[in-house]
């Protein structure tokens, strides 16, 4: 029988090892991680993640070909196949700080597998890393082989959350990377006849383990630089009087273009797209190519020039001043249907208003208070950190509120900001809410989810992303 060992239970490596089991009754498949909290969820009822579709494919194999434990040494050692799944943060300091990947977990986690392997083993990068990383934990692995053979794999994941499971069961591609010697592309078809389970043959790509490592960071960088040109565009439509969802629309039916991520927004969030740009632009500048990294920083720089317009509009519409008043948050995690809140726009935004002294009264289905609560206080990219390594939770902001209802959330509120496109939000009695909010009541509509001209007609002041502005908000420009 074979066994695949995945290092790490996180949002990669719990969905995708599920998946295997779940397609691949013959292979054991065990999850391992050192923390007790996280596995213990895992063998639970309430799962740490939250993922449609996940619950039902976890309970179909745990117990049988699908185990969840924090013997690390023992798992790894049994395993043909080790997934390599930990976190690669942003290093916070030292050399190529704020952009660099902080590698201290790969590491530790090759020097574990080399200690504890008494067979060869095929070893999986499955977490997003610089290029070149193979390259490195080779050296790692090989220097400590005691004559055991390894081969790296690259095996980046193109998970997008909210879809992970379906991502996983009908994938657009997998792509492996590898040695191009024969113990190289003897472990590529080994990976290859694992997937092959249920993925066609002709989506799986096997390439050299450069430009599959490369591919990661490049598909990020393009989807990130999509998102930013819409938003970039919303600006120019709120001062030309042109919707951007009809440009969007316009520009998505041209074939080589397409219709997906073409959605005006506050800004992109998640635990990938600014950490892989970051690492992208660190690796041009290794490599001596400072224009190819200025190019890039750009998409990062709109994204945060969006959020800062967003909190100024909302200040400036408010007779600029928030101070003392209370403004309703719809909306923390970084995008529907999942709870990850890493990188979400909703942070910057609330600590924007924070910072003008507003009272915040803020309503996510599936965020709790406790995470609000870190991330509101936590420092850039210290939210990638395991928990036990993150600063300990301050006092809570008090100046912050968490409730469960979005009516709770907009009582006696000046401004209601919508910073997730939950599909709940569209359907919320809207003549409610105005009839409970202070007057002027404002909605600034950070997705585009709203119907502006029904909300108008209530009698909100509204403002919608690149859609042509209120005369209100006409007569109060919004000052960069």
């Amino acid at each position: 029988m074979v066994k695949i060992c995945c290092i790490g239970a996180g949002y990669v490596g719990g969905p995708t090892m599920a998946v295997i089991a779940l397609k691949c009754p013959e292979i054991e498949v065990a999850v391992v991680d050192i923390s007790v909290s996280r596995i213990t969820a895992w063998n639970s009822d309430a799962l740490p993640i939250y993922e449609p579709g996940l619950d039902e494919v976890v309970k179909k194999c745990r117990g049988k070909n699908l185990f969840f434990s924090t013997d690390v040494e023992k798992h790894v050692s049994e395993a043909d196949i080790v997934f390599v799944s930990v976190n690669t943060p942003t290093k916070t300091q030292g050399l190529g700080a704020g952009k660099a990947a902080d590698l201290t977990y790969w590491e530790s986690a090759a020097r574990m597998i080399a200690d504890v392997s008494k067979s060869n083993k095929i070893v999986v990068e499955k977490s997003t890393v610089p290029v070149k990383t193979a390259e490195a934990i080779e050296k790692i692995l090989t220097h400590n082989s005691k004559g055991i053979d390894f081969q790296i794999l690259s095996n980046p994941e193109f998970l997008a959350e909210g879809t992970a499971i379906q991502d996983l069961f009908n994938p657009d591609r997998v792509l492996i990377g590898g040695r191009e010697t024969p113990e190289g592309q003897k472990a590529i078809a080994a990976l290859r006849d694992v997937y092959a389970h249920w993925v066609p043959v002709d989506r799986i790509i096997c390439s050299n383990l450069w430009s599959a490592e490369l591919s990661k960071l490049a598909a990020n960088a393009f989807l990130a630089q999509r998102i930013s040109s819409v938003n970039a565009m919303s600006a120019l439509c709120e001062a030309t009087g042109a919707d951007v969802s009809q440009v969007a629309h316009a520009v998505g039916k041209d074939t080589r273009i397409g219709p997906k991520f073409l959605n005006a927004s506050v800004g992109f969030g998640g635990s990938c797209f600014q950490k892989d740009i970051l690492n992208l632009v660190y690796i041009c500048e290794c490599n001596g190519l400072p224009e190819v990294a200025n190019y890039w920083k750009q998409v990062i720089k709109i994204n945060d020039y969006q959020k800062t317009r967003f909190v100024n509009r909302i200040v400036s519409s408010m007779f600029n001043t928030v101070s003392g008043k209370k403004i309703a948050i719809l909306g923390f995690a970084f995008k529907k249907d999942t709870g990850d809140t890493r990188e979400t726009p909703a942070i910057d935004v609330c600590k924007g208003l924070l910072g003008d002294k507003a009272l915040l009264s803020i309503y996510d289905p599936q965020v709790n208070e406790e995470q609000i609560q870190r991330d509101l206080a936590m420092k850039k990219f210290d939210w990638d950190h395991p928990v036990h390594l993150q600063p300990m939770s301050p006092t809570s902001i008090k100046q912050v509120n968490v409730v469960w209802d979005a009516y709770a959330a907009t009582k006696d509120a000046h401004g209601v900001c919508i910073l997730t496109e939950w599909d709940e939000f569209k359907t919320l009695d809207y003549q409610r809410i105005y009839n409970n909010m202070r007057k002027p009541a404002f909605i600034f509509d950070g997705r585009n989810v709203v119907d502006e001209a029904k909300l108008r007609a209530i009698g909100f002041i509204v403002y919608s992303i690149g859609k042509p502005l209120d005369q209100w908000l006409k007569d109060m420009p919004a000052v960069a």
